[in-house]
């Protein structure tokens, strides 16, 4: 079925949350967010005649690395019911360096066909060549498009079109820090024009988390690794992701540790690289993937290990069986069709619309 648009005079709500696309300088020094969602569309060359109406939201002002899951979930509230009152798409303004994470979940939540589109910039206002109103301008333009209905969360940066659940940031400080190293993004904008590719064949959706604190970690492995350490950490995990060397491995002394770990809490075992699958039956040694894996370790797969913890986290949160946890990463990780996913699933039609979950 080709995308169709939902109303002949697009409508796109825009919710600042922060971030370096609102910062300007501060008394103390540097740059803090204070800039409105209205003074970031203000400041947006050419909007006007787009033709697309345009609302505001000032959500949140917080630096990205501030952000909580509280303020995702409760997004995803309010952009639900932006939606459901008819807008064409919602799109998120918000500080890069939590991007990948943000965004991942919100895919996750996000259970309509209308797209949530999440830009930021990686120069301020206060720059020569900010960057901000070039994204902002594009993203505006992909949420209002018929052509990103139906794929969920996107994230989109210097004229690039990425899907939510295979972009990381890659770089600190440069205009081009967005990528997906597996697939490349999915679309571009073309002389002011929706360009997609390539659609996302399938969308996970988990339900609601509730607000119970629950405390996943990560622990990324390094060369001579002490267990000390792992131990000190897992201790205070009701789940836990490790970020192993290459294809899924660590040092033999953490082996031990880990297996107690796997008995009481999900472990899930992910690579530190950032690109490529965990493997699950090549290497044979103590502490490869195959070792790890019959001691009860989860397999990431192609999930990277940040959106690997956003995952464990909300499905903890979503109160989800220990059973369903371990099939949900596993089917998350993979790239074959969701047909054992514990919930309903979407296909990427651009006019399907997910049961609600509980």
């Amino acid at each position: 079925m080709s995308p169709t648009p939902t109303t002949s005079t697009p409508r796109v709500v825009v919710f600042g949350l922060g971030g370096t696309i609102a910062m300007t300088t501060s008394s103390g020094g540097g740059v803090s967010p204070t800039l409105s969602a209205q003074d970031l569309v203000d400041a947006v060359p050419g909007l006007a005649s787009t033709g697309i109406g345009i609302e505001v939201m000032d959500f949140r002002r917080r630096p990205g690395a501030s952000l909580t899951f509280a303020d995702i979930v409760a997004l995803v509230a309010a952009v639900t019911s932006a939606l459901a009152a008819g807008a064409t798409g919602v799109v998120v303004t918000q500080g890069t360096d939590t991007i990948e994470e943000t965004a991942y979940l919100l895919d996750l939540l996000h259970q309509r066909p209308e797209p949530i589109v999440v830009t930021g910039a990686m120069r301020n206002p206060t720059m020569a060549g900010a960057d901000g109103p070039a994204n902002l301008l594009a993203a505006i333009r992909t949420a209002a498009s018929p052509a990103a209905r139906g794929q969920g969360c996107l994230v989109v940066l210097a004229d690039e079109i990425h899907a939510a659940r295979w972009v990381i940031k890659a770089h600190s400080t440069s205009g081009g820090a967005f990528r997906s190293p597996d697939t490349g993004p999915i679309g571009y904008m073309v002389e002011d024009t929706v360009r997609v590719l390539t659609r996302v064949p399938s969308r996970l959706i988990i339900p609601t988390p509730s607000d119970e604190p629950v405390r996943v970690g990560l622990y990324t492995v390094s060369i001579d690794d002490d267990p000390t350490l792992l131990d000190a950490v897992g201790a205070h995990c009701d789940g836990l992701v490790v970020a192993g060397f290459g294809a899924g491995h660590v040092p033999e002394p953490l082996i031990d540790t880990l297996t107690r770990l796997a008995a009481r809490i999900p472990v899930v075992l992910a690579s530190r690289t950032t690109a490529g699958p965990t493997l699950t039956h090549t290497y044979g040694f103590a502490g490869s993937e195959r070792d790890l894996l019959t001691r009860g370790l989860i397999p990431a797969g192609w999930l990277h290990p940040y959106k690997a913890r956003i995952l464990l986290r909300a499905l903890l949160l979503a109160g989800t069986p220990q059973e369903d946890v371990a099939l949900a990463v596993t089917v998350a990780g993979s790239l074959n069709e969701p047909d054992s996913w514990p919930w309903p699933s979407l296909t990427g039609d651009p006019t399907e619309t997910a049961t609600p979950h509980a």
